[in-house]
């Protein structure tokens, strides 16, 4: 898989058909990161393998809109596993990134793993080892095992009662640094102002106390509603180990019970909890 990667990264940078593809490469400290390869000769930087685990689509919001108007938007390669093309799908419905504009390169998802060996826990949750959208497929899909109920930990803590659950919630919230790493991991976290950061805001301050730091949370998790694709980029990148991807898969599983199964990311439909715009105004006024 690793050798297809890169004879087609360097085939598209060749013919000038991308300036640049985003995929994975080892750094300097032996762990994996995303890379920038501009150059034909650079392809030899790319892998993929059980590591591989940041969802690379939160870069193409930053690479695929004109920064000045007028300006000519660079096609971008990216390479995706099953759960970032879901990501992408919903910023493709949300004119977020414009579809000619991206060259995606689909890999076969064996799993990610831990730093032992075993696989990730959100991956034994997921039944996709393909792509739901690419222009090129990267390796073999592998035989899909069985899965876990994807909701299991979140019926626990729903079955707790309501103050064991507000005690639990508040103490792990209380953790939280304010580092807003989850909001910049998230690829669908893209406003252009985050309320959290508003001088003026009405609903969050910038205190670093259990309010403002839960109030935060809650108001990203509602911005999110129907739109989060469960890829667990915002927990993943957590430095005080929050279970972020509780939050998020809780209100997941409430929106796939009231819109009719609805999971973000697996139709070119859009969220049902989001009115959008149509036309030339729709990438200038969502943000």
């Amino acid at each position: 898989m690793i050798e297809d990667i890169r004879a087609l990264a360097r085939e598209l940078l060749e013919k000038g058909a991308v300036k640049c593809v985003i995929g994975y490469e080892v750094g300097p400290t032996g762990r994996v990161r995303p890379a920038f390869v501009y150059e034909p000769g650079e392809v030899e930087r790319l892998i993929f393998d059980g590591r591989c685990d940041q969802n690379l689509v939160t870069y193409l919001t930053r690479r695929n809109k004109p920064r000045k108007k007028g300006e000519e938007v660079p096609t971008t390669a990216v390479v995706v596993k099953p759960c970032d093309a879901r990501s992408l799908r919903v910023l493709l419905n949300e004119h977020q990134v414009q579809r000619d504009k991206v060259y995606i390169i689909g890999v076969a998802c064996h799993g990610m793993q831990n730093a032992d060996g075993t696989p990730e826990l959100r991956c034994t949750r997921c039944d996709q080892r393909v792509p739901l959208l690419y222009d090129a497929l990267c390796g073999e899909p592998p035989e899909v095992l069985a899965v876990r109920d994807a909701y299991e930990d979140v019926q626990q803590i729903e079955a707790l009662p309501l103050e064991e659950r507000l005690a639990y919630w508040l103490g792990e919230l209380d953790r939280c640094i304010r580092c807003y790493a989850c909001r910049q991991a998230c690829p669908t976290c893209f406003c252009s102002v985050c309320e959290a950061e508003r001088d003026d805001s009405l609903w969050v301050g910038i205190a670093d106390r259990i309010p403002e730091k839960a109030f935060f949370h809650i108001i990203r998790a509602f911005h999110q509603a129907g739109r989060c694709t469960e890829c667990n980029a915002c927990e993943a990148v957590c430095p005080m180990g929050i279970p972020l991807s509780l939050i998020n898969r809780k209100i997941a599983k409430d929106v796939a019970q009231m819109m009719g199964g609805y999971r973000a990311g697996e139709s070119e439909e859009p969220t049902p909890l989001v009115t959008m715009l149509t036309g030339e105004e729709a990438i200038d006024e969502i943000h």
